[in-house]
């Protein structure tokens, strides 16, 4: 691997960890896939409101492969081991090849939350963006209301920047959201 070249996987690899498979979702996925992102408590730090219909689902989807295509992105779909069903997603997006950077995100069906299972995807796709992907910087937005978000990021030693004020609008407001941060120098020590 060159050290200071970004490497872009042709395919969206297959993620196995101790429960879950971190996979790419697709347009068949949409009404599971749905059941958390029609769901507001799920939706309310993401600057976004509930989704309505199937439709706007699958234009999510549609959304996770054209950030694929043009090498902005990837997201995995999560699911259970013992469940194809899409409970969640995580990955990357804007991707910078010159920079080496990527900022991370993620949702997770409120029914499997305080389980552990953000945590264990995130552990597994932070190790592919450092090690497999070379990314440099993997940058998180995070609202600062969003205790259980922020605790997550902390668990895995990124550190906080700072706060973005008014730095997004979405649902109809300004909203303020804390720059956290984590070095590929630093995922490597905290191993």
């Amino acid at each position: 691997m060159t050290k200071n070249k970004l490497q872009f996987p042709e395919l969206i690899p297959i993620i196995n960890t101790e429960r879950l498979i971190l996979k790419q979702a697709n347009a068949s996925d949409a009404v599971d896939m749905h059941t958390y992102l029609s769901d507001e408590c799920v939706r309310r730090y993401m600057g976004i409101h509930p989704y309505e219909s199937i439709q706007e689902t699958k234009k999510e989807i549609k959304w996770y492969e054209n950030i694929f295509k043009e090498q902005t992105g990837i997201r995995w779909g999560i699911s259970l081991k013992d469940d194809p069903k899409i409970i969640g997603s995580c990955g990357f997006l804007n991707i910078s090849k010159a920079n080496m950077r990527a900022e991370i995100g993620y949702e997770l069906h409120r029914k499997f939350w305080g389980k552990g299972l953000m945590s264990e995807a995130l552990a597994n796709i932070l190790q592919y963006g450092f090690k497999d992907m070379n990314i440099n910087r993997i940058e998180a937005l995070v609202e600062p209301e969003n205790i259980a978000s922020l605790k997550l990021l902390e668990n895995f030693h990124f550190v906080k920047e700072g706060l973005l004020r008014q730095y997004e609008y979405g649902t109809g407001k300004y909203d303020d959201l804390y720059m956290y941060s984590l070095l590929n120098e630093e995922f490597i020590r905290s191993e």
